[in-house]
């Protein structure tokens, strides 16, 4: 059995995300009933200009961002970095993060969870 969603075609839910600026769009392409690992979920997210995936904190688990469009500033626990499209971005186990969308355009990315 192949298993392929399409992330341009997924039907996208809008709301606030860990307390963030404003609303984002998104959707759960795969959750972890989808694998036979450790991977939790594998999703896709707008976020539009003056909006964020609020600060959070995780646990035994790395999360990844695959930045697919636009651009934004990512908070890694202090430390502040500029993001685009191309980028990678791994937050490890415990690490607190936020992505917030300072640009005039959406920002677009995959993000993916795997247990330590």
């Amino acid at each position: 059995m192949v298993f392929i969603r399409n992330f341009l075609e997924a039907q996208l839910v809008t709301e606030q995300c860990h307390r963030g600026v404003g609303t984002i769009n998104h959707t759960s392409l795969y959750t972890k009933e989808d694998f036979d690992t450790k991977i939790q979920f594998i999703n896709y997210v707008e976020i539009p200009p003056n909006s964020s995936i609020g600060f959070h904190r995780h646990r035994e688990d790395e999360e990844v961002y695959i930045i697919v469009e636009g651009s934004g500033t990512m908070k890694v626990n202090d430390e502040q970095t500029r993001v685009k499209q191309g980028d990678i971005l791994l937050n490890k186990p415990h690490w607190g993060h936020e992505l917030f969308n300072d640009s005039n355009g959406i920002l677009k990315a995959i993000v993916f969870e795997v247990l330590k």
